[in-house]
């Protein structure tokens, strides 16, 4: 398998996109929810020191954004989402997440993407701390999956037993975003895919 998915180009730095402006960290207000359908029915939460406190990991994974552009070989350093299902596990029966970011951005995930060995919630990049424009205090990184499917300024997880389709989903993006095989808009989608539009 080559390094670029098809129909991407080799990214030098790291452009800034997203939808909205950049939000404010205000770590007094800011806190990390998981809720929806979890194992015990309980609702679980932790502030920023609380959530920073979480066992820390580093990726070594790429970035490829459905705009065309791929960033290879980053190093990213954060929290595994596997980490977050054995500290508050799903009911048996969840098959998605959707991840909860500021301004009630959202977007949906097969629990498989979700718990892939890669998939972190990562506070910094190669070492340092994310900076506000990339999503600081705490964006997902899901590498094997278009960048939209791991928002910036995550705020919680909720899990699922059907699938919704998140922001992006919703107006237009694959309901799965596989970029290698150019899964970028809905129309391309096969039967279950997604729900329906």
């Amino acid at each position: 398998m080559s390094e670029l998915p098809p129909g991407q180009r080799l990214q030098r730095g790291w452009p800034v996109t997203h939808y909205g402006p950049v939000p404010k960290f205000r770590p007094e207000r800011w806190d990390f929810r998981v809720f929806g359908a979890t194992a015990d029915s309980e609702k679980r939460s932790w502030n920023h020191e609380e959530f920073t406190a979480l066992p820390y990991a580093s990726v070594m994974a790429d970035l490829h954004c459905v705009t065309k552009f791929s960033m290879l070989g980053a190093e990213w350093g954060g929290i595994p989402a596997r980490t977050i299902l054995d500290i508050a596990p799903p009911a048996p029966n969840v098959t998605h997440v959707m991840v909860w970011a500021e301004y009630g951005f959202s977007s949906n995930l097969r629990l498989a993407d979700f718990v892939a060995e890669r998939t972190i919630f990562a506070t910094h990049k190669d070492g340092e701390l994310l900076t506000a424009e990339h999503g600081f205090p705490v964006r997902l990184v899901v590498p094997h999956l278009y960048a939209w499917k791991g928002p910036k300024w995550v705020r919680g997880v909720e899990y699922m037993t059907a699938d919704r389709r998140g922001f992006w989903e919703e107006r237009g993006y694959h309901n799965v975003g596989d970029p290698w095989r150019e899964q970028r808009y809905s129309y391309q989608e096969e039967p279950g895919d997604g729900p329906e539009l």
